[in-house]
Parts: structure tokens; sequence; C-alpha cells
């Protein structure tokens, strides 16, 4: 299912990708009273417009089902707007950001609403200098109302001539193969794939966006880029933290749909994906989709799932309220999937995702094969890290003489941490760097409908086998809140090459929070 051969249902594009909306555009933040917008699109949406990077005259309408005057309105979205020290000059841009947004509530089921909500966006644009409106719908909403609204969208609020629509998608895009499928036909019915842009965070990250330099931009890094070099790859998200009352929601999805469908599979795509002819949208989507079709489905024994229980005075995934009795939901899941490519095959990719572990991070680790033994013994491997948060960071493990009056060999690291070595520059926040591709008209870190069927492929076998669609139930092994995960963790790691460091090797980051 190639952009050649997309899904069924597709009206021809009404818009030139790549058009960058520069005046008369209207931002509608559907959901605009939920969580999503208030702790990420609103205070993104601030960032870009304290830049410089809205479009000119720009407005913003929030749209959701909850009734609430413009106080409350402003309150909500500008909440989670950093100012921790009062700064005057934020606290003005902050007040401009007000004036400039609005709020319209209705039903996301009722035409008549959209009806009323076009007549206030018409209003908006009825003081433009020129006949060209543009307006991008941001759907901060549950997958549930999806369809109904992208439907009502396109027959009330839909501009057919003289400006450009868009169309911005929050994660998840189905449970499964099937229900994703679903979902993107009827979304087509409405929206064009042009028009459509399917937000997965982790693309907008800066480390994520780096992998591509870094991989393409540095014939060093490249010759050791391949399964003659490479022994095994780890992706690892772990959470400090468990449901925290949101387990109704979580046991619905779990830590699978949740963290590594997505998030680590959208990080390895762009890992193991061959050199793009350019850099152009469609040519690294290209590429991302020919090295995910090359990967089977998850196997049932490349696979550790587990659960967190109480410890340390924290409950356990159990204790929480919301989550159903005897729930079998797994917290924690590791998985090890196989590029049957030339590059590629025989070597591990092993994802690894939990919550209430003991820290916070996300990191790609690849580890190197083994020097040629002989003139050494019990040698550390050579590992690239790259830490993608907290504290951005690539180092790179390698072997160097100790120093002294011996010769003998110790792990040590080349290290870019980059709070050290751009210490001046800001880091964006993930959505404002999407949000603003979006407003460019750049897909290329957004995910496109054949990516997102062949994601689904690989992993729609081992989810219906979590959840007792295909046989009993797996029932996943315990690990303490604030640990490491499962102690199994060590051997199901261990199977697939992975060799820890000798002499206890530590990368010195417990400075970086003082910089």
């Amino acid at each position: 299912m190639s952009r050649q051969r997309s899904m069924s249902g597709t009206i021809p594009s009404m818009e030139t990708s790549g058009h960058t909306l520069k005046d008369n555009t209207v931002i509608v933040v559907l959901g605009a009273s939920g969580d999503l917008a208030k702790k990420k699109t609103y205070p993104a949406l601030f960032g870009l417009y304290r830049n410089g990077f809205l479009p000119s005259g720009v407005h913003i309408v929030g749209y959701a089902r909850t009734k609430m005057d413009d106080e409350e309105y402003h309150k909500r979205t500008t909440g989670y707007i950093k100012n921790p020290n009062n700064d005057p000059e934020i606290t003005a841009k902050i007040e401009e950001f007000k004036a400039l947004s609005s709020y319209v509530s209705g039903s996301y089921e009722d035409p008549a609403a959209f009806d009323n909500l076009n007549k206030v966006l018409e209003s908006i644009e009825s003081g433009y200098q020129t006949k060209e409106r543009n307006r991008v719908f941001y759907l901060a909403l549950p997958p549930s109302v999806f369809i109904p609204v992208a439907k009502n969208l396109k027959e009330n609020c839909y501009i057919f001539k003289g400006g450009v629509n868009r169309m911005i998608v929050e994660k998840p895009f189905g449970k499964d193969t099937a229900s994703c499928r679903e979902l993107l036909t009827s979304l087509k019915q409405h929206w064009t794939e042009d028009e459509t842009y399917r937000i997965d965070h982790y693309l907008g990250k800066e480390m994520v966006k780096n992998l591509l330099v870094l991989r393409f931009a540095n014939v060093a890094m490249g010759a050791a880029w391949d399964k003659n070099s490479i022994s095994n790859v780890q992706i690892t998200f772990k959470e400090p933290f468990g449901t925290e009352g949101r387990g109704g929601y979580f046991d619905e999805f779990g830590i699978i749909r949740d963290i590594l469908q997505n998030h680590l599979l959208q990080v390895l795509s762009i890992l193991t994906m061959e050199r793009p002819v350019s850099f152009a949208a469609e040519d690294i989507r290209d590429e991302k989709v020919k090295v995910l079709r090359a990967i089977p489905p998850v196997e049932r024994n490349d696979t550790l799932l587990g659960q967190y229980v109480a410890a340390g005075g924290k409950p356990g995934y159990l204790d929480d309220d919301t989550v159903p009795q005897n729930s079998v939901c797994p917290t924690y899941a590791a998985t090890t999937l196989w590029i049957h490519n030339p590059r590629w095959e025989g070597v591990p990719f092993i994802l690894k995702a939990g919550k209430a572990l003991n820290e916070a991070k996300v990191e790609i680790r690849i580890q190197f094969k083994d020097v040629t033994q002989g003139i050494f013994k019990d040698i550390s491997r050579n590992e690239l890290v790259i830490r993608i948060q907290p504290s951005e960071a690539v180092y790179l493990k390698l072997n160097a003489k100790t120093p002294g009056l011996y010769t003998r060999a110790m792990p040590t690291e080349m290290d870019l941490t980059y709070k050290r070595r751009f210490a001046d520059i800001q880091i964006p926040e993930a959505y404002e760097a999407l949000i603003l591709d979006a407003l460019k008209g750049d897909h290329s870190n957004f995910v496109r409908d054949d990516e997102l069927d062949v994601a689904w492929k690989i992993f729609t076998p081992i989810l219906h086998w979590i959840e007792g669609q295909s046989g009993p139930r797996p029932k996943p092994v315990t690990y303490p809140y604030g640990s490491r995960g499962p102690k199994e963790l060590e051997s199901f790691i261990g199977k697939y090459g992975y060799k820890r460091s000798v002499e206890g090797y530590a990368w010195p980051v417990t400075n970086l929070s003082n910089l």
C-alpha cells in the first residue's frame, strides 16, 4: 500500500505539498478542554507564536463539548506555559496570545454545531485583506470521535476554493491492523493523504531528527552501520511512575500499543532505513516503509511481558482502582524484531518499554561486535548510545590505554552532551517542531498511511495473543515498582548476544543536572 497504491476512497488533492501558510490562517484546536490540548498543543502554539513562527495575523479557535467562558478557556490554555520567574516579556506575550484565541463549544457529532463553528471562522476571516483563507484543524481528541469530526469538518468547515485545509490527527491510529484500516479508510472518504498529518511526537524530538544527519552525513558512522559490525541494538523507554489513576485507559491499550508500536518503531525505522534520495518527505517515508516491510510479525518467544507490583510504599498496578480486577495487561514489554534484508539480517533489535521503573529515560544503545581476540582479553565492546531524553546526548564508548607505565585497555567515552556543547541553544519541544512542519506543508516527520498499516502488521499477532484472541492470555512476570524491570530481563537480552561492560563502566551523567 504505497502512496501510488493508496487505500480506496482517495480524492484528488486540493493543495500542493510544501505550501507554507504565511497569512490568513486560522488554527482550530478540537478537544481544546482536554489534557493533551492544555499540556502540549497550546504551549507548543505559544512557543511558536513567541518566536515568530506562526502565520501573520493568525487566530486560534478552541472547540470542545465543555461549556466555558473566555476567562476559563484562557486559564486552561495558558496554565501550562512555562514562566517560572514571571518574566515580564513572557507575561506580555501570554496576554497577546490570549487576545488572538477564542473558544466555541459544541458537539462532535452534530453537523449544526460545526455549521456554527464555520460561521465563527467566517467572521474572523472577514477581516482578511485578501480572499485567500487557510484552515488548520488539530484533532486533540480520542480516536472514538475521529470519524464524525473529520466528516463534519469536511461537510461544514472546509474551504473548497481559495485556500488550504490541513488536518492534524493524534495517535492512537486504531488498535490493530483491521481497526487501523477501517479508521484510515473512513478518514480518506473526507480528507486526502496530502491534507492529513498524523502526529507521532517522537518524530519531532531533536535527537530522533538528528539520526538522519548522524547516519548519512558521517562516513565513519556509515561504514560500521550493518550486520558486519553491529551485534545488537536496544531501544529503551523508561517511565518512573505508574498509571496513577489512569489505569482504565491504559488497560485498554497496554504498553505495546502505547509505546512500542508507534514511538519506538518510528525510531527503529529511521535508525535502519537505507539512505533516501533526498530529504524530501516522500523519499524519507518511502525508505521507512521499505525497512518496516522487511520485519516479520513479532514472535511469542521473542517477547518478555511484565507487570509492576507494590514496592517502596508505591502501589502496584492492580492496586489502582481504575484497573480491572486481576488484569494481566503488561506494564512492561521487551520484544525483539528482526530485519530480513542484506544490511541487517541476523541483528536483533530489542525494543523495551515500561512504567514504574527506576528512572525516566529514552535511549538507543548500539552494541558492536567483539574485537579480534589475541592481544586483548575480556575487553569491553564499543557502544554508540543516543540519549533521546532527558539530557540529550550522543556518546561513543570505546577502549583506550590506561594512563601510566602499564599497557592496559580501559573503557571510556567520546561525549557529545548537548547541554555542554550547545549551552546557549534552546531545544524546541517536539510538538512545536511538528506543528511548524504542518504549517509548512512538510510531511517528512508525519506517519504515512502505508507506513501505519505495515507497523500494525508487525505487532497485531502478538497483541491478539496477549488479549486472548488466539488462545489463553499470557500472564506477565512481576517486577517491583521503582526497579530496573523484571529480573528475567538480564537473561532475555543476554540470549540475543548483549554483553555488559567489564569493570563496572558507567557513563558519567550525574553532573548533567547542574549544567
